[in-house]
């Protein structure tokens, strides 16, 4: 048996063990709580909540003392429970889990569009690296993008993912969202604001915390999509790495090019400067929460 699914298997089954045993005992979480703390462990019910349904699994010296404990008060062998646990599924540090945009409607569409798609907010996946690339037609407006990234579960198991596209303070039709690689489009939503637009992205296979996998998608906007003239990826979790890389049609060189960085805490704006060359590439790492990106303009008033 390969490594992998040795983990996958341990994943499975402690949260299954935990459940049977405090059925057994006809406890409730509420009062395995109290009898946790006159133990003097303060282990919390969310987390007791989230070790019931396999949503994270303990780890570290407070969280396993607790374990023993448990085993213990449900009269459960020594590592009954313990030894379920296999392989550490520590991530490492994920940092906060926040909208990455400075903009509060826009982020109750995006919780529409999750609760529409059933998908649970915020999104337990993270992007550890990112490849977006922006093609520029000879218009100046963005025609087709298309992403890489080496997504993580960071909890529990993933088995799809959403991915969407926003337009803060323009309504616009669905773009044509696609799936190249790793997985497929299992569900399609648009909001009645147009202003958020996605997909649900099913993996090829569910992905257990701390496991990886690359997914890749493409965007397309379709005839009679208003012109967009700006182009960038957002983030909810830190990022290892950010690459957003915009190539424009030799015909559509912009003459003003400015990069902006938008995070929960605003947009800060900085003029780029092209060089000479018809692209531009961004590269951050340790970047997030947020959205980088850059926005470009003609003198010709095209």
């Amino acid at each position: 048996m390969s490594l992998e699914k040795s983990r996958r298997t341990a994943s499975d089954l402690f949260p299954a063990a935990f459940r049977d045993a405090i059925n057994a005992r006809d406890l409730s979480l509420a009062r395995l709580h109290e009898m946790l703390r006159a133990r003097g462990n303060g282990v919390s019910m969310t987390t007791l909540s989230y070790w019931r349904s396999g949503r994270r699994r303990p780890e570290g010296v407070q969280s396993l003392a607790a374990l023993a404990d448990i085993e213990v008060i449900l009269d459960l062998r020594a590592g009954a429970l313990t030894g379920l646990l296999g392989a550490t599924n520590r991530t490492g540090p994920v940092g906060p889990n926040r909208f990455p945009l400075d903009e509060l409607e826009v982020e109750r569409a995006v919780m529409d569009a999750f609760t529409a798609m059933g998908a649970e907010y915020p999104d337990t996946s993270r992007e550890l690296t990112t490849h977006s690339i922006t093609d520029v037609d000879e218009h100046g407006n963005v025609a087709r993008s298309e992403t890489r990234s080496i997504v993580q579960s960071t909890v529990g198991t993933v088995t799809a993912i959403p991915f969407l596209q926003l337009t803060p303070g323009e309504s616009t039709p669905a773009p044509l969202i696609n799936a190249i690689s790793g997985g497929r489009i299992a569900q399609r939503y648009s909001h009645p604001s147009g202003e958020v637009h996605g997909v649900l992205f099913e993996l090829e296979s569910p992905l257990a915390a701390p496991d990886t996998t690359i997914v890749e998608w493409s965007v397309e906007l379709p005839p009679g999509y208003p012109p967009q003239r700006d182009s960038g990826h957002a983030v909810a979790m830190k990022c290892r790495e950010l690459l957003v890389w915009t190539r424009f049609h030799p015909d559509a060189v912009p003459d003003t090019v400015e990069e902006r960085v938008d995070t929960p805490a605003g947009v800060v704006s900085s003029p780029l400067d092209l060089g000479g060359r018809t692209s531009v590439h961004q590269v951050r790492r340790a970047f997030g929460p947020g959205a980088l990106g850059i926005a470009w303009s003609y003198a010709d008033g095209r």
